[in-house]
């Protein structure tokens, strides 16, 4: 009797030495059973990636860690449950904190600038690649994988499968962020209203050609006039042909710079971004790391026609044919607000609000019918006059977890045990089916989403055809993310409060963006502080000459061509062959 209990003792003794990864078995189990599926793993193979994570988490037991992101459903999921399970997986406590996206480049400018340890890791927009890359003030991720951090990268990460990388690469091809949400700026319409014989036989008639996706801004404009002015009343409801926002806040130059003068036309030919000029108008010559100038009379085109012509018919339809109070709505306001059911289009919507927009009739949404099937689709964005084949034809968020190196190194070591955890093939089918913002391969083409697809409203079809690579984030033309784009939201505030026109605005914005990227380059070649791949400003000349010396495109004589549409179903097809 005293030998059994010396050696149910022991036992226990062992079992306490290492009762962090024996319950971390049991609750991995529990967690995989009961939230993480569906998978693209069997429940065996989910066991054996969770079990490196307890393995590897063993020296960061008990440690407590805060990360940031920005508000969307992918962060709410991952802020309220992905972290209590990496904390009964692994014991370490991460505090999730979600802010508004303003506030979180606020927070990762004021790291880098002061060198506090604000959070141990954020997602930070791909968008700042080109300030990663140049300030080299965030881990180098292929060197922190294969280097300090080897001993925590997941054997079974599997980065071929992540869509969005090549977003998160620097010009030296090391990857410095990892893709955690991603999602497209496409079309948005009310597919019920499009195909309606009487509304279509209406706008036959008033426009001469078929009711439909458009192609062009010239269709967009004509179906926000006809449905807003012509249409006015569908089933007792008062609609509007035209959603989109105007509210003076930082989101209002995100509106902008997510390709918003591209899609008119305004930058140059070349994929994931335009060669020499990019969709912010920043010109930066082909193979180099050096922007040269932002302002037409530097070879830029953030004041160029396409540009001007771009905030003018921003300006326009808000105010003509979006319903009363949009102009005061930001970014977080306009986009749910669609689900009141009065809207006809959105040329500007961004499919990680899909999760909202497929939300029962029950909880307010007008969307769907009475099966949650919806009533809208998405589609490609049309493009303005400017636009020629070959150039940028829209925008594409890629959310990647960033890591300062102002981070202490153990910090960041569980921070990038947690970024891996939420984006795991353990964890994402169901984490997409939670958020909708697609960030691998594997997920999108797993088969509970060929079954969920019908009401999705084509999110499902265009991330699984080529044409989703076409869609892409700021690139490396911007040297400094923070510092510009901060420029943005109040110069076009401006348009819409009536201070200034669209020429005027983007005279003084382009204007502001030189100056600021002058100081980035005295600093530069004084210090090194964008390691030589700071601004090099071009010397200014005449407009006229670079609008026949490959800089800005000259305006058009007529930029109103006929509108152009397709039908949906034949661009499904299209994308399913």
């Amino acid at each position: 009797m005293k030998k059994q209990l010396l050696c149910a003792v022991a036992v226990a003794a062992v079992l306490a030495g290492t009762g962090s990864a024996f319950a971390g078995a049991e609750e991995a189990k529990k967690w995989i059973d009961a939230e993480f599926q569906p998978s693209v793993l069997s429940k065996s193979e989910q066991m054996d990636e969770m079990q490196w994570f307890i393995d590897a988490a063993k020296p960061y037991d008990g440690l407590e860690i805060n990360v940031l992101s920005e508000g969307i459903p992918t962060h709410s999921y991952e802020s309220e449950v992905l972290t209590k399970a990496f904390f009964e997986i692994t014991g370490i406590k991460v505090n999730h904190q979600i802010l508004g996206e303003g506030e979180v480049v606020q927070a990762v400018q004021t790291q880098m600038q002061t060198g506090r340890n604000l959070y141990d890791a954020y997602v930070n927009d791909s968008d700042l690649i080109g300030t990663h890359s140049r300030l080299q003030l965030a881990y180098n991720l292929s060197k922190f994988m294969a280097g300090e951090g080897a001993d925590v990268t997941n054997p079974t990460l599997d980065l071929d499968d992540f869509m969005g990388t090549q977003f998160t690469t620097g010009p030296d091809g090391d990857l410095y962020q990892l893709p955690d949400q991603q999602f497209a700026n496409l079309y948005w319409f009310r597919k019920d209203w499009f195909d309606r014989e009487d509304i279509k036989s209406a706008f036959m008639k008033e426009y001469g050609y078929e009711l439909g996706v458009p192609v062009n801004w010239s269709a967009y404009e004509d179906i926000a006039e006809f449905f807003t002015t012509k249409v006015v009343d569908i089933d007792g409801t008062t609609v509007f042909g035209h959603m989109d926002y105007g509210k003076r806040a930082p989101d209002l130059g995100w509106r902008m710079t997510d390709a918003w003068l591209s899609m008119a036309g305004a930058g140059s030919k070349g994929e994931p971004n335009g060669i020499p000029i990019d969709e912010w108008g920043i010109r930066m010559e082909a193979g180099t790391c050096n922007p040269v100038g932002a302002s037409v009379t530097r070879g830029g085109a953030a004041n160029g026609p396409a540009a001007v012509y771009a905030i003018r018919k921003w300006d326009e339809w808000l105010r003509a044919y979006a319903p009363p109070g949009a102009a005061a709505f930001d970014f977080y306001q306009s986009l749910p607000a669609l689900s009141i059911g009065n809207v006809a289009q959105q040329i500007f919507w961004y499919t990680a609000f899909t999760a909202d927009m497929v939300k029962p009739r029950s909880e307010g949404n007008n969307t769907v019918d009475e099966n949650g099937n919806p009533l809208w689709r998405m589609a490609p964005s049309p493009h303005g006059p400017y636009w020629e084949e070959g150039q940028k034809v829209g925008y594409q968020d890629v959310g990647s977890w960033t890591i300062l190196k102002s981070t202490p190194l153990d910090r960041a070591k569980a921070a990038w045990l947690y970024a891996q955890f939420v984006v795991s093939k353990t964890v994402d089918v169901k984490k997409s089916h939670v958020g909708l913002t697609f960030i691998r391969d594997s997920s999108v083409n797993h088969a509970s989403f060929t079954e969920r697809a019908p009401k999705l409203g084509g999110l499902v079809e265009f991330y699984r055809s080529p044409d989703r690579v076409a869609w892409s984030p700021t690139g490396i033309n911007v040297p400094d993310y923070p510092k510009l784009a901060q420029i943005w939201w109040q110069q076009i505030g401006d348009v819409n409060s009536g201070a200034f026109t669209p020429q005027e605005a983007m005279n003084r914005l382009a204007e502001e963006m030189d100056i600021t990227m002058a100081r980035m380059q005295a600093v530069d070649e004084a210090a090194g502080v964008y390691g030589g791949c700071g601004p090099r400003l071009n010397e200014e000349r005449d407009a006229e000459w670079w609008f026949a010396n490959g800089g800005a495109k000259p305006k058009l004589d007529n930029e109103k061509p006929q509108g152009q549409t397709v039908n949906y179903d034949e661009l499904v097809a299209r994308w399913n062959s």
